[in-house]
């Protein structure tokens, strides 16, 4: 079976960098990330327009390349949450996390009993088509998912220690867009109050063992937060990925015709 590279390189202390895949549905996003050496993906199912068949075929795809297949399930539902790994997801993220009893429960669904509640349903593709007995796929199944937890508002900062607390989550992934709209700043990533805020999440995560993380709009927000600490960090999507290189390429033959 896949092991989940993005766990283990986590759990050696070390940092990982991936991308969010937002409206292309192909396969082969995953390959060229991981060519790319990228460690996760994660597919965008709250904001972008994958389906059950997509999300299987490209976390198919993406554990078979070597990068590690997160999902963002729209919400927090055990009929997203389990069929989402049923389909070849490796963790979850749980976006607008606020009431602690309820990410309780998202996480026990995400776990095989007596750790969780989740229900058998594991075909051959999602393990491998490895042959393996039931209790083998359960333990690997219950040690290899990550769980996700974004923290988007002022509310969800303000509970972050119950949250932080609750025994399964792996990482707290910082949304600045939210963040930044619900602090009454939209879009001010680097406004002060907003760098604070972010920074006092992060020594929560030191206090609680969680794995500190954010997802960034472009290079430059990436790597001060890489910088400053962050262990999972994700730059941009790849639709701004294609836009920007088309850009640049058509940039350039444009400048080399004017030249000659």
């Amino acid at each position: 079976m896949n092991k989940n590279k993005t766990r283990a390189k986590l759990a050696a202390g070390g940092t990982v960098t991936g991308m969010v895949l937002q409206m292309i549905r192909s396969a082969e996003i995953p390959r060229i990330l991981a060519a790319a050496g990228f460690d996760y993906i994660f597919i965008d199912t709250e904001h972008g327009g994958f389906n059950p068949e997509s999300v299987q075929d490209i976390a198919t795809a993406a554990r078979e390349a070597g990068i590690t297949p997160l999902v963002r399930v729209t919400e927090l539902k055990y009929s997203l949450v389990a069929r989402s790994l049923d389909l070849g997801a490796q963790g979850i993220i749980f976006p607008r996390v606020e009431d602690a009893d309820l990410l309780r429960e998202a996480i026990a669904w995400t776990r095989f009993p007596p750790l969780g509640s989740r229900g058998f349903g594991l075909g051959a593709p999602q393990t491998g088509y490895a042959r393996l007995s039931m209790p083998e796929i359960i333990a690997h199944a219950n040690e290899e998912n990550l769980n996700v937890v974004q923290f988007e508002t002022v509310k969800a900062l303000e509970m972050s220690p119950q949250l932080l607390s609750i025994p399964g989550v792996d990482i707290a992934m910082i949304g600045p867009a939210d963040l930044s709209i619900s602090m009454g700043i939209p879009g001010e990533f680097d406004h002060p109050d907003l760098v604070r805020a972010i920074e006092g999440l992060m020594a929560e995560c030191h206090r609680h063992g969680v794995v500190p993380g954010i997802h960034c709009p472009g290079v430059a927000m990436a790597r001060q937060w890489l910088d400053g600490g962050m262990r999972l960090v994700g730059c941009g999507g790849e639709i701004n990925l294609l836009l920007d290189r088309a850009t640049e390429l058509q940039t350039r033959l444009r400048q080399t015709s004017r030249e000659e």
